[in-house]
């Protein structure tokens, strides 16, 4: 049952380091009392405790320190350093703006800096963050809705489970089996991270047009539901044609207005979807079926490809290769353990995408099943494969040895839910936004709750 009624606050944890810098501009009260501070500023952890320091002075207090903005429309603190696109290729550090409150605690050895606000204004930076804030209104408008239905599904998710005690078990171990998926449910100390794991968040500085505002102020408080329940509304770059499933990629359970979609307005034509025929899959991965998604028009991919983003032009078809040495260190890197020489990769189980869920590493010293997509993703690339929707072919076998692995993909990302580019690409033909939700979330409805 649906319980929010009003605007709620969220906590964004931005980031987490031995020592933080930051700086507050304007004047922010220390929570609970009187003082008012402003300025350059380092934290780190001294005696088990969060310290910081200004000049010559220190202020050390038990528990966590919140700096509360006077003006919350006027006053922002930065942050220096903070890591975006972690594990990902385009992994880098950058200087960030943000309003509302800055709240330092103590999480392991680390000082971990969180970011509290409404969450309104916290979709208006990830809406900028995710997609380009120069995007069309319509694109715009539907991916406040996504993102505001899955942070609340998670909120609320989050309540149920500590009311329940209900534990998040998200790795499956066996001796023959490793099976894991990665859900927000990592981070205990705030509701959500700021980076792709949960969704991308990068403060004020990524606000710069009218048109977010806009896409942000005319959705407030509509969601997505389904059974009188907020929708735990999900996306990804590029679904590469057909969505996957959302219980092939995390906990196994059903929603049904995140079940399979096909990313057009009709079936492909000459393919066959069953993908658990290992020949049906190949034919559609090495293929180039019509789908919202197919699109290499510049402008388009510019509403979803943020700067760094568009360092990347072949996710809906991919290809990479690996020569023995090269992935044999990959995986007993990222895995943990030494495979020897990689000498098969099979797929064992498909999804509705034909994203793999199981794939079998058989190695010289060990043969293991590992899955969901994001452990394979992990496993078979420094960073991440753009998706587990791959297809393998060996070449130079020596002794029984392939020295070389080429994997050819579809897709970039999980594929569930939206498809941005291919949300774009529909918002460019004149859908408007709840006609690209329904396209996408075949059994939910909108609602305004707040």
């Amino acid at each position: 049952m649906i319980s929010i009624s009003k605007e709620p606050n969220i906590s964004v944890g931005i980031l987490s380091e031995k020592k933080i810098d930051f700086e507050l501009h304007g004047d922010f009260k220390l929570a609970g009392t009187k003082q008012v501070f402003s300025g350059k500023f380092t934290a780190e952890i001294e005696n088990n405790k969060v310290v910081c320091r200004w000049n010559n002075d220190k202020l050390e207090i038990p528990g966590d320190i919140i700096f509360v903005p006077q003006d919350i429309q006027i006053e922002s603190f930065l942050l220096r350093n903070v890591k975006i696109g972690v594990n990902f290729h385009w992994e880098r550090k950058e200087k960030e703006i943000f309003a509302g409150s800055l709240k330092l605690i103590k999480e392991n050895d680390n000082v971990t800096a969180i970011n509290v606000l409404p969450i309104e204004r916290y979709l208006l930076s990830v809406i900028s963050s995710e997609m380009s804030a120069k995007s069309s209104l319509q694109l715009l408008k539907a991916h406040a809705i996504i993102s505001r239905s899955w942070l609340l599904a998670q909120t609320e998710k989050a309540k149920i489970n500590k009311k329940d005690k209900i534990k998040y078990e998200p790795i499956q171990d066996s001796e023959d089996e490793y099976i894991r998926w990665y859900g927000r449910e990592d981070h205990e100390l705030y509701d959500v991270c700021a980076d792709d794991h949960c969704q991308r968040y990068q403060g004020i500085s990524k606000i710069f047009t009218e048109v977010a505002r806009q896409a942000v102020k005319q959705t407030s408080g509509v969601v997505l539901i389904s059974d009188n329940k907020i929708c735990d509304a999900r996306y990804s770059k590029s679904c590469g044609g057909i969505t996957e499933s959302f219980e092939n990629v995390w906990e196994p359970v059903k929603y049904n207005y995140l079940s399979s979609v096909i990313d057009y307005k009709f079936e492909p034509e000459n393919y066959n979807l069953n993908f658990s025929v290992e020949a049906n899959a190949r034919k559609w991965i090495k293929g180039n079926p019509q789908a919202f998604c197919n699109t290499k028009d510049r402008k388009i991919l510019s509403h979803v490809l943020v700067d760094y983003d568009q360092e990347t032009n072949d996710f809906y078809r991919w290809k990479v290769e690996f020569s023995q040495k090269e992935i044999s260190a990959i995986i007993r890197t990222k895995t943990g353990i030494d495979f020897g020489d990689i000498l098969d990769l099979i797929p064992i189980e498909r999804g509705k995408s034909s994203r793999i869920i199981k794939l079998k590493i058989v190695g010289s010293n060990k043969t293991l099943i590992i899955g969901k997509e994001l452990e394979i993703r992990r496993s078979l690339s420094p960073s991440h494969l753009y998706s587990s929707a791959f297809v393998v072919e060996k070449e130079d076998i020596q002794d029984d040895i392939p020295q070389k692995f080429i994997l050819t993909g579809a897709g970039w990302g999980h594929g569930v839910g939206l498809c941005q580019i291919g949300a774009a690409f529909m918002a460019t033909k004149g859908y408007q936004f709840d006609e690209i939700l329904v396209h996408y979330f075949k059994k939910a409805r909108l609602k305004k709750i707040y």
